[in-house]
C-alpha cells in the first residue's frame, strides 16, 4: 500500500506530495508502453487533448487496426490513456495532463532523428512556432507568452511552479480568467512544463490551460487539422504584440 499526504499551497496552488513510496515502485513497466515505436505514435497523435477514434490512431502509427487494437488495450491497462465509447466508435485520449507533461519532457531528452533535427531548424516549423502540449501552450509562442507574464509581474517563477501576483489576479480577472475559481480545482493550478524546442519552461496546469482556452475563444490562434500545431491568426498577432509584446 502507498499511503499519500497532499498539501495545497494556496499562494501558487501547486500541489506538493509526499509519499512513503514502495522500494519496487514498477516504473519499467510504463516506460515499457512507451518505448515501443508504435505505442509511442500513438501517444504523440494524442499529445494535443483531443481523442481520437482507434482508426485515426492506427493511421498515424502507421500500422494495422489489429495490431493498434492490441497497443490500445495495452496503454489503456497501463493507464496512460482512457477510453470511451460515442455510438458504434471509440475514442482514446491521454489519461491526463500528467501524462502530457511526461512525453514533452521525454522529448527534450531524447535524441533527435535527423529528420526531425533538420526539420526543427526551420524558422518557418509550425510545431516550433506554436503547439498544443495536451491543454496548454507550447513551443515558442508558449515560452514567450509566458516570460512576457513574468515581465509584467503577472506570474513569478515559484521552485517548479507559478505563482500569481496581486497585479495577476486584476489582470487575469480583465482578460476572462477567474483565479479563485481555478484554485479550486483538484489540477496542479500553475507548473513550469520544460518545452522540448525552446528549452525554457512554459506555463502549464489548469491556468496554462484556460489560457490556451481564452486564445482560441479569441480566435487569436486556431487548431491545423490533424496536427496539434497552431495558427496564429492576423488578428492574434496584433493583440499578442499589443498586449504581451510578443511577436510572432
Amino acid at each position: 500500500m502507498i499511503t499519500e499526504k497532499r498539501y495545497h499551497f494556496a499562494s501558487h496552488g501547486c500541489f506538493a506530495y509526499h509519499r512513503n513510496m514502495l522500494a519496487d515502485k514498477n516504473i519499467g513497466f510504463t516506460s515499457s508502453l512507451i518505448s515501443d515505436p508504435s505505442r509511442a505514435a500513438i501517444l504523440m497523435a494524442l499529445l494535443a487533448g483531443q481523442a481520437l477514434p482507434a482508426s485515426e490512431l492506427a493511421y498515424r502509427a502507421r500500422i494495422s487496426p489489429q495490431t493498434a487494437s492490441s497497443h490500445l488495450s495495452k496503454l489503456v491497462e497501463g493507464r496512460l490513456i482512457t477510453v470511451e465509447r460515442r455510438g458504434r466508435h471509440r475514442y482514446y485520449k491521454l489519461a491526463g495532463p500528467e501524462v502530457g507533461q511526461a512525453l514533452e519532457t521525454l522529448l527534450a531528452i531524447a535524441p533527435q532523428t535527423p529528420t526531425l533535427r533538420q526539420s526543427l531548424t526551420d524558422e518557418q516549423s509550425a510545431i516550433r512556432v506554436a503547439r498544443t502540449c495536451y491543454d496548454h501552450l507550447a513551443g515558442r509562442l508558449g515560452v514567450h507568452l509566458t516570460l512576457a507574464l513574468v515581465k509584467k509581474k503577472v506570474i513569478t517563477p515559484d521552485d517548479r511552479c507559478y505563482a500569481v501576483t496581486k497585479k495577476g489576479e486584476k489582470w487575469f480577472a480583465e482578460f476572462g480568467i477567474d483565479i479563485d475559481r481555478l484554485k479550486q480545482t483538484r489540477r496542479i493550478f500553475a507548473n513550469q512544463c520544460f518545452d522540448w524546442t525552446e528549452r525554457q519552461p512554459h506555463l502549464a496546469g489548469v491556468l496554462g490551460a484556460a489560457i490556451l482556452n481564452r486564445l482560441f475563444e479569441r480566435r487569436w490562434i486556431v487548431r491545423i487539422k490533424e496536427d496539434r500545431a497552431v495558427h496564429v491568426t492576423s488578428q492574434g498577432k496584433e493583440m499578442l504584440t499589443k498586449i504581451f509584446s510578443v511577436k510572432i
